[in-house]
């Protein structure tokens, strides 16, 4: 009994340590050309929904509306922007680690550079959600502080893609349609 379970724990050790190998052999991840158009597919929808947004608060900061209606709003919209962030970080996730040198490290980048622009979307929304609206002026100020606060987050959080340790991504994101 004991050598048909010793044998039969061996077998399957063979069979998962030559899945493994398989496995590692075959990389598992995407060409250059095949991340770089699903990022861009992902990033595409997702800086129309940004500038899209963008153009809503800036309505709203100078729109004749209430303080409630402007909070009410605005935390929509940067609520919006943080689902859309989250959205686009998500689909980049899922296109995998591309197979190319430091693929790893340029798809980590570009998960790291979303998931920055969905926290501080999420901030500047808490921030306006905290704000009362019983005094206007104060309102307004307590609105522009969360939205410079905002711009600052978002511009250190942006990927700088001359950073790009693989000219076959370089490469890649220059070709493909979907990039373009």
């Amino acid at each position: 009994m004991r050598t048909c379970r010793a044998t039969t724990a061996g077998k399957l050790t063979v069979v998962l340590a030559t899945l493994v190998l398989v496995a590692a052999g075959c990389g598992g991840g995407p060409s250059p050309q095949a991340w770089a158009a699903s990022v861009c597919s992902a990033l595409t929808p997702w800086r129309a929904e940004i500038s899209k947004l963008t153009s809503s608060t800036d309505q709203q900061m100078t729109a004749q509306t209430t303080p409630a209606q402007a909070k009410e709003n605005l935390v929509r919209l940067f609520g919006g922007a943080e689902q859309a962030s989250e959205t686009a970080r998500r689909k980049v996730e899922q296109a995998g680690i591309p197979e190319a040198e430091h693929g790893a490290e340029v798809s980590a980048g570009f998960r790291a550079s979303l998931e920055k622009m969905r926290d501080a979307y999420g901030r500047a929304r808490d921030t306006i959600d905290g704000l009362s609206t019983g005094q206007p002026t104060a309102f307004y100020d307590g609105v522009r502080a969360a939205v410079e606060t905002l711009n600052k987050e978002y511009d250190a959080s942006a990927l700088d893609t001359s950073r790009l340790n693989s000219e076959e991504l370089k490469r890649a994101f220059d070709e493909v349609p979907e990039c373009r």
